[in-house]
């Protein structure tokens, strides 16, 4: 089954309301050098000290998440916005059930070069 993405110029609803309990991660858009995703975690929920390869926003859509990042630990609540820049280490866990909206940058990868030529 194909992942169904937003479509450019369309308008979408990203807070999820009553059916935030029920809904699950989903990538928006996928691009070659762009990815948006609404992230759905259940109250409780960790995500352990990880990276990025590109730069990264954060905003917390409903509910409530400690984000933490340069040794400091920060609540997201709703309209909360948090940027991050290459390679940052960080972690979140869910203090309630929240939706967050992630936008990355998607670095190229330089491992592979182009021997066409």
């Amino acid at each position: 089954m194909a992942i169904e993405h937003l479509q450019p110029s369309v308008v979408t609803h990203l807070p999820l309301g009553p059916a935030l309990g029920e809904s699950a991660t989903s990538t928006l858009v996928k691009t070659a050098s762009f990815e948006l995703i609404r992230m759905v975690l259940p109250a409780g929920k960790e995500i352990p000290p990880h990276k990025t390869r590109g730069e990264i926003t954060v905003q917390c859509l409903e509910g409530r998440v400690s984000f933490s990042c340069h040794g400091t630990t920060r609540d997201l609540r709703p309209g909360d916005l948090l940027y991050l820049a290459a390679d940052e280490v960080h972690a979140l866990k869910a203090v309630e059930t929240s939706s967050l909206l992630v936008s990355l940058v998607l670095a190229k990868d330089r491992s592979h070069s182009d021997s066409r030529g």
